[in-house]
């Protein structure tokens, strides 16, 4: 069962934060599923709060691409076609190339490269606990430090509703990837991915990014 949101000396802010992450997190575990209803009146009898910090909380998870707002018909779980995950997959790899080539012109930023190290170790921390949200949390972290290390800021804006959406896709996949690998085997992934940007070489890092796997996640009648 959810635990409930403690409310007690809560800004009408931190009701919106803390919405926005229990919806969000029930989604990328996988509890809310692709296509399913997301009710206002329901949701705040559930969290007990007023209805304002939950419709923002919509507002904010629409723009992160996780749930659609339908004229006339309210707000779903966003659905992704096999066309959707292939150009999101596409655009994640182009962005990521991007970013990797024009942060590795010069020596990488220390402090950023700090922040993918620790996303690596989340994952690592992730893997050992079986967490499956705290995976899917550590993963979209390790991403868009990879992307932050371009100091782009525009260019973060257009990548993170990308790998927001394909969290979505992953977890509704998440049985079919653990029969595949085991969370251990993705660890080791990102930590290789990590070591071979901190090594600075663009090249290493490009062969790096175009076997990461992240088609692995593709089902039969996605894959080519």
């Amino acid at each position: 069962m959810t635990a409930e949101i403690p409310l007690d000396g809560l800004g009408a802010q931190s009701l919106v934060d803390l919405a926005l992450e229990r919806i969000r997190g029930d989604i990328l575990r996988g509890v809310l599923r692709p296509g399913e209803r997301l009710v206002e009146e329901q949701l705040t009898r559930r969290f007990g709060i007023s209805r304002a910090p939950v419709r923002e909380a919509l507002r904010l998870l629409g723009q992160q691409g996780l749930v659609e707002h339908l004229p006339r018909r309210g707000v779903r779980v966003a659905e992704l076609s096999a066309d959707d995950i292939t150009e999101l997959f596409g655009l994640r790899d182009a962005l990521e190339r991007y970013a990797v080539e024009t942060a590795l012109v010069t020596t990488p930023d220390p402090v950023k490269l700090a922040v993918l190290e620790e996303a690596t170790e989340r994952i690592e921390r992730a893997a050992r606990e079986d967490s499956a949200l705290d995976r899917a949390d550590a993963h979209r972290e390790f991403h868009v430090a990879l992307v932050d290390l371009a100091g782009h800021r525009h260019l973060l804006r257009v990548y993170e509703p990308v790998i927001m959406q394909l969290l979505l896709y992953m977890a509704a996949n998440m049985r079919r990837e653990a029969e595949q690998r085991s969370p251990a085997e993705g660890a080791r992934r990102h930590r290789r991915l990590y070591e071979t940007v901190a090594s600075g070489d663009p090249v290493a890092v490009l062969a790096a990014l175009a076997t990461h796997g992240a088609q692995t996640y593709l089902g039969p009648e996605l894959e080519h």
